[in-house]
């Protein structure tokens, strides 16, 4: 607009000749009077340009403003948006009633022998069976991910898990629960502290190959086929479930290609951990320990779509007789008479550990058949000892290798129309069957170390609470039934002889035993990852 009243007033000057030749019968103050008009015209239009330019540099300046802090405000957010958050939280009750070998009032740990009628002498009494009619849990976990560069990415999850009503681990007449300790920390109900589950780095496409490397806290747990039965129907760990261990360690592994539609893809890694650390001892010292490491393989032959096959092997060495635990005081008395009994602190020779899981669906049927076996290689300590011999000087240490095995079998339908998930499961373990479980989440007593057989039945319901605010989402309730039917005394231990529960009550009631025969456990989840 500015520019048309400049042209205008251009014009009307260069027609003042033509005005003044037009005109010239008009008096010479008339002329003068329209050039002064024209004049006071162009200064106000100069100055409202002037002032137009003025404001136009104003908004200027605040556009460049409004540059740099929005360049401010996006390398902010760039940092933030690089961290990606996602996690659940469950609340979980449990029924749980058990049958013990022993009935209430029955004489238990013998003490010694009456010297006039050779009897022997108790020291304590059978509390009979156990049960428990609730117990309320909640377990929440948050996971994060953020790259360092292009092929360096760091995952963590935190993880909180109490009982109701309780800031510390709930009262176990059984004695088969362990206190804290590295290799069921966040999977033990505890108190309310947000403790690291994990915490690792990958560095992947190392060399421009499908090579990574990754160091940290392992994720070493619910590994297949728990995914099945938990609902969450995506591998949550590495390794499976015959090893729910949390540890600390390293792996190397390596990407394939089988350029075969049906075989999709594989995965072969090394891993090593360390279960057990000495620290610092002296030279002299009494009763020195060595480190108790991991080490092996495990190897996704194949992975296409629902199909996996999965093979591990791992060794053990030198494993402890019981663990280091969280509280300094169980850790300094654990080994007395008057907790386990176990004397000092040993280490007892080398575990080997051979599994394999295959799995797959056909139409809304998911199965799964897995098998484990275990081996022991004792050193002068003995594993598996049979205390009760040795204490007579009938028997010494069980310096021989005993072989364990363990087969474990599922399915589940899925009525996708209804949301709805019906599984059933069994596994079965052997007299000297190990597995590395102490991480497990069946609350009591884990079922994939039964010197025995177990029964499950669950179903899964998908709640109808509205579109998935994202990719992480999904709502559910989980209803199961398990029931443990044991064989042999033990679990998760390679310390005592797994004593036949039938044949061999003499040893049991002389060790001060009274170990769980059978068991029933109901459990009901409500569960929402976001």
């Amino acid at each position: 607009m500015v520019k048309k009243f400049s042209m205008l007033a251009l014009a009307g000057l260069i027609a003042l000749p033509a005005v003044a030749s037009a005109s010239a019968g008009k008096a010479p103050q008339d002329l003068t009077s329209k050039i002064e008009e024209l004049s006071r015209q162009l200064d106000a239009l100069k100055a409202q340009l002037a002032k137009q330019n003025e404001t136009i540099t104003e908004y200027g300046d605040k556009v460049d403003d409004m540059g740099e802090m929005l360049d401010e405000k996006s390398e902010s957010w760039d940092l933030a948006a690089r961290f990606k958050f996602y996690g659940d939280f469950r609340a979980r009750a449990d029924f749980y009633k058990a049958d013990t070998v022993f009935a209430a009032g029955t004489p238990l740990l013998m003490s010694g022998v009456d010297p006039a009628t050779g009897a022997p002498i108790y020291a304590t009494t059978a509390t009979g069976d156990l049960s428990n009619d609730t117990i309320f849990t909640n377990r929440f976990r948050l996971n994060m991910r953020v790259k360092a560069t292009e092929n360096v990415e760091f995952k963590a999850r935190l993880a909180m898990y109490k009982v109701w009503g309780m800031e510390s681990a709930f009262r176990d007449d059984s004695g088969t629960i362990f206190p804290q300790f590295d290799g069921n920390s966040t999977r033990n109900p505890s108190d309310n502290a947000l403790r690291v589950d994990r915490a690792f780095v990958n560095w992947n496409n190392i060399g421009g190959m499908p090579i990574w490397f990754s160091i940290g806290r392992r994720p070493t747990t619910d590994g297949p086929p728990a995914h099945l039965r938990m609902g969450t129907d995506q591998r949550m760990g590495t390794p499976i479930a015959y090893m729910d261990y949390p540890f600390d360690g390293i792996s190397l592994g390596y990407a394939y290609a089988w350029g075969s539609e049906a075989m999709g893809t594989g995965r072969f890694r090394f891993c090593y951990g360390r279960g057990f650390e000495n620290g610092l001892q002296g030279d002299s010292a009494s009763s020195k320990l060595a480190d108790t490491d991991f080490m092996g393989i495990d190897w996704d032959i194949m992975k296409k779509g629902p199909r996996f096959w999965n093979f591990q092997s791992f060794a053990v060495t030198n494993i402890f007789s019981y663990p280091n635990f969280q509280d300094p005081l169980i850790n300094e008395f654990f080994g007395t008479d008057d907790m386990s009994g176990m004397g000092d602190r040993k280490q007892l020779g080398n575990i080997f550990h051979t599994s394999t899981v295959y799995m797959d669906r056909i139409s809304n049927l998911n199965y799964f058949i897995a098998g484990g076996w275990s081996h022991t290689d004792p050193n002068s300590n003995g594993l598996f000892n049979d205390f009760v011999g040795m204490q007579m000087g009938t028997t010494g240490p069980n310096t021989d290798s005993e072989d364990g095995y363990n087969i474990y079998v599922g399915v589940r339908y899925d009525i996708d129309d209804m949301g709805l998930k019906l599984g059933a499961e069994y596994n079965y373990g052997s007299q000297y069957w190990i597995a590395f479980t102490p991480g497990h989440d069946d609350l009591y007593m884990s079922k994939l170390a039964t010197r025995g057989q177990v029964f499950e039945l669950y179903l899964i319901y998908d709640l109808p609470t509205g579109e998935a605010i994202s990719k992480y989402a999904k709502t559910f309730v989980r209803l199961g039934w398990q029931y443990y039917d044991y064989n042999y005394s033990g679990g998760f231990d390679w310390n005592a002889k797994p004593y036949d529960l039938d044949d061999e009550k003499f040893e049991l009631q002389a060790m001060g035993l009274n170990p769980v025969e059978s068991a029933n456990q109901i459990y009901l989840t409500f569960e929402a990852y976001f």
